[in-house]
């Protein structure tokens, strides 16, 4: 096993993708399968979504994992995952005060 890199802030900022317009952060608080997930959202709704086709195989998502979530524009209750944060983004996202710290130290209900 290789050593584990540590990321400077810079380089966590390079890589980050940040909420544009009509995206939200939410909290996994589920896995139904088949790439279906629930997420409680920021914005307080609770969205059954998808992981985007694209990124399918190249990310995992778990349970309590902060994600980017795009509300779908025709059924406000279901989304797709655009974003899986690791845990030295999520550190960032509170330090710039994007995502509240409560919001992710929640358990899942």
């Amino acid at each position: 096993m290789g050593k584990r890199k540590v990321f400077s802030e810079e380089e966590i900022s390079k890589n980050l993708v940040l909420p544009n317009q009509g995206q939200v952060i939410g909290k996994v608080i589920g896995l139904l399968g088949s790439g279906w997930v629930v997420v409680a959202c920021q914005d307080g709704k609770v969205r059954r979504t998808r992981v985007r086709g694209k990124l399918r195989r190249r990310i995992w998502v778990k349970l309590n994992d902060i994600v980017l979530v795009e509300p779908w524009p025709f059924q406000d209750d279901h989304g797709e995952i655009l974003f899986r944060y690791t845990s030295g983004q999520v550190d960032y996202l509170i330090s710039k005060n994007i995502i509240d710290e409560k919001f992710v130290s929640e358990q899942a209900s």
